[in-house]
Parts: C-alpha cells; structure tokens; sequence
C-alpha cells in the first residue's frame, strides 16, 4: 500500500528529494547543492548532467532515510528553477552547451533587437511577459546562435529544448530509450513562445526567434491523470511509478500554501524573491509592471492564472556575502551579524546583479550600495542586504495592489529565508500588514507533491490541501512608520541610482 508522494525539488542551488505523508508532512528529504557557473560577469550557466546525477542521489537517500522502497511511492512530482534552458540530443542525452540559467543576462543585445519592432511588450498580449533576459525563449536563440552545429542539428530534428523539468522527466522516464518530452503550463508560459489562453505554443513568436518547433516539448497539465511516464526499474527508485506532477517553483509554493481562491497571495523568499496573486480563470494583463503567467492546471480543469511579481536578488545576496566577500561562513549567520547594529547606518543596497525585475525590467541596471560613510561597518551591510529583500517586495507588492485592486491584508511567506526572525519582522513593518508563516514551511516541494498527488488520487480535492495547511508564526507589524515611509523613500531614490549603467 502506498504511504507516501515523492517531490523533486530542483532550485537553483541546490537539488533535492522529500517524502510526503497525507497530511502534508515531510517524512524524509536529502538535498544536495550543485555548482554555480560564471563564464563571464552576467554570464550564469549550470551543468545539466551534473544536476542529474545530484537528484538521483538526493532520491537514493530520500528513500533510504525514509525507510521507503518503489511499493510504497504514490507518485512522483517534479518542481524546478523556471526558465534555465538545456538543450540536448536526444539519441545520446548529452548537452549541447551548459543550462543557462533564469539569472543569465547574455541575451540582451537579443532582446533589444527584438525590442526594436513593437518595443518591450512585444509580445506581452499573447504571453503575458515583457521583453527580457530572464525568459527561455532568446535562451534558446542565443544557443542556436552560437553554438556550432546546434542549428543543423535541431532542424534534423536531433536537438531537443527543455527547462529543468522537461530534462527531469525525460531522464526519469527512460531519456533516449522513450522519455517522455513533457512540460506543464506554469513551465511553458515562462518560455515566452506559449500563448496564454489556450496553451499552445505561438508560431509566430517562433518564426521571430528563428526557433524550430520540433525542439519544444509538449505541453501538459501540472496534474495530469493520463500519466507524463514512469519511472525506470533501472532508475534512482528501483522500480516503476508514474511521474504526474510538474509545476514550477514559484506556481508549487502557490500550490503548497493552498492559495486556490482568487485573491490569494504568498511571497516565496530563495535565490530569488517571488509573489504570486492567484486571479482564477481571468487572465490579467499587468499595467504596473509584473508579469502574468500560468498558475497551475489540475486535469481537464481550467487553468489558472496569477499575477507575479518576480525579484532576482535576495537569498542569492546572502550568499554572495558569504562566498564573494567572506564577511560571513554560513548563510544564517547572516541574522546575527545584523542585529550587531541597530539600523542599516544609512545604506542602502541595491542588488541589481541581473539587471532589475519587477517592476522595472531594467536590462541595464547594476547593484549599488549607496550612502556610505565611515560610520558603516559589516554589521550595517549584513543588514542592508536583509533591509534589501524586503523592500524590493514592498515594490512588488504595491505594483500588485494596484493591478489586482484589492489591498493585501496579509502575506502568506515560505522558502529559507523565512526562518530569519528579523527579516519577517522588518517585512512586516515595512508592509503594514501581517507576515504568516505556515508550519511547513518548504511549500515548493509540497506543491509538487500535492499536483502527483491528486492526479492518482492520493488527495482526492483541493480542500483536502487546505486542510493541511496550519499557521506556524505571524509578525505584525509595528507602529512606528519610519520603515515604510522615509526608509522606503530612500530605498526607491537608491534604486534610480542604478538604472541605465550597461551602455
């Protein structure tokens, strides 16, 4: 009898496997961290055999650690970093080129040559998504483009493309001896080549990328009861069971903090910072600069749809004072280096690494710090860069208040960074409104879990997710405004600081 759903969760750090329970609980998990690529400043690659070959073994030790063998798996989900392209021949399974990755920026002549017939929102009324270098599609033409023999190869139709979850099933379900070349709808609208309403792939943006058809997966719903494939009896689970859930991350942590209804919100703090606003069967289209995208489809259901606001630097800011600066030796510490100072000292730390997301879409921007004195110490930039994650999602918040019309009256939070005590608190102040953490509090793999999950009937309804969602903490805010008024106030003058610095 099956006790259990298996979730892959593949970031973009680290990849790992957790077990599920009915009630939504881990019962085991392993995770394991895979190397981060920097051929050139902007430049930020993956190695896709590599990530492979950590989620195969992060499966191993889930199961070991669990106590757990194949009879005892339901079903298998798959959750993953969105956008990251791989692109591999299909008869050896081997990449063509590294993954690049969601933060990479190489594609901004692409884009702005593209830009130059129907400017950034080109094609936004089909795909919800403005003209950047965060999507997949100009990563697929970039590939195309400068990879030798690439092109040949995928009008032959040898070559195939995938995000992180289309390379996962394939190599799950058996790779060049049939793996199944599936994607969901959350995955496939963050490409920019799917229309939204229908959920079909847009010849015409194709056409204008110079992509091949042939390269693109199909697309399928995150839960699908018809079955993606199965696992291999020569695979990391050592037998067959049928691989049915696929949602991307930020789409999964919506899933997991069971936000079904209209209206509702979460804000996931990892690499990167990410909010989702569900809008039901509507699709929204964005005037304040976040993006519209496919929330989840659960069978022959509808889809639906959100409004995101996406933030490309704020865990991946920790870590860059860890590994680039050595202020700190492990990414919690990060907490207790900021409370050695009572306020950031006046400085303000813009991490533009990747250009600036929403709601800006700033190809051109680049991180400061700006108001630096001799005041300052490294208990002032620890808490600085925690100050920073919290106001970009001040930005994004206001942007989706005015999209959406509706005012937040919480903000449901999940991810790592939610378990700095401080953070919370100082995003609490600097909303206005309360910040609620749920129990469990790794919604990403969750979500992944609950989409395989239901397709087999392991969760019968969407209330039954709900059900296992419980309240672990809130923060409320406090009443001194200084930190969403005049603080804030600094924070945007700061932000200005870094636009239009790539010629």
């Amino acid at each position: 009898m099956t006790k259990y759903v298996a979730a892959i969760d593949q970031g973009t750090t680290s990849s790992r496997c957790m077990l599920f329970n009915h009630s939504g609980e881990s019962v085991s998990a392993h995770q394991l961290e895979h190397e981060q690529i920097y051929p050139q400043p902007g430049w930020v690659e993956h190695d896709p055999i590599e990530i492979w070959e950590r989620v195969q073994e992060a499966i191993k030790v889930a199961l070991k650690k669990g106590n757990a063998n194949v009879e005892d798996i339901a079903a298998v989900g798959i959750t993953n970093q969105r956008e990251t392209t791989v692109v591999w021949n299909k008869h050896t399974g081997l990449p063509y080129h590294n993954a690049l990755v969601w933060q990479d920026t190489r594609t901004d002549k692409i884009c702005n040559q593209l830009a130059k017939d129907g400017g950034q929102d080109r094609f936004r009324a089909q795909v919800g998504l403005p003209l950047a270098t965060y999507f997949s599609g100009p990563k697929i033409k970039w590939l195309l483009d400068n990879v030798n023999g690439l092109r040949e190869a995928a009008e032959k139709g040898e070559a195939l493309f995938g995000n992180i979850d289309t390379w996962l099933v394939w190599n799950l379900t058996g790779g060049p001896n049939g793996g199944a070349r599936v994607t969901d709808v959350t995955n496939a609208s963050r490409t920019m080549l799917m229309n939204l309403d229908g959920a079909a792939w847009n010849d015409g943006i194709l056409e204008a990328m110079a992509i091949p058809k042939s390269m693109l997966p199909e697309i399928r719903p995150s839960s699908d009861p018809g079955f993606y494939g199965y696992t291999q009896n020569d695979g990391p689970f050592g037998g067959r069971i049928p691989v049915c859930g696929i949602l991307g991350d930020q789409q999964a942590a919506t899933v997991g903090q069971a936000c079904f209804s209209p209206g509702e919100a979460k804000n996931t703090y990892g690499t990167g910072c990410f909010m989702i606003l569900n809008t039901g069967s509507e699709i929204v289209p964005s005037q304040h600069g976040l993006l519209t995208t496919a929330c989840y489809k659960f069978g022959d259901e509808p889809t639906v749809y959100a409004l995101e606001g996406s933030i490309a630097i704020t865990g991946a800011l920790v870590q860059w004072l860890r590994d680039n600066l050595g202020l700190i030796k492990t990414a919690p510490e990060v907490e207790a280096l900021a409370k050695t100072v009572d306020d950031n000292g006046g400085i303000y730390f813009v991490p533009a690494f990747s250009g600036l997301y929403a709601p800006y879409w700033k190809n051109d921007a680049r991180g400061i710090i700006a108001g630096l004195t001799r005041y300052v110490n490294k208990g002032h930039f620890a808490r600085a860069a925690l100050e920073a994650t919290a106001y970009q999602t001040r930005e994004v918040l206001d942007a989706m208040n005015a999209d959406s019309g509706v005012e937040l009256t919480a903000l449901k939070v999940d991810g790592g960074m939610v378990h700095n005590d401080m953070l919370m608190q100082f995003q609490a102040d600097v909303l206005g409104v309360p910040v609620i953490r749920p129990k469990v509090a790794e919604t990403t793999a969750l979500g992944a879990a609950y989409a395989a999950g239901l397709a087999v009937g392991f969760w019968q309804n969407t209330d039954e997710m709900r059900q296992n969602w419980g309240m672990d903490k809130t923060w409320q805010p406090v009443e001194d405004e200084t930190a969403r008024t005049k603080n804030y106030a600094e924070w945007k003058k700061a932000v200005t600081r870094t636009f239009g610095w790539v010629e």
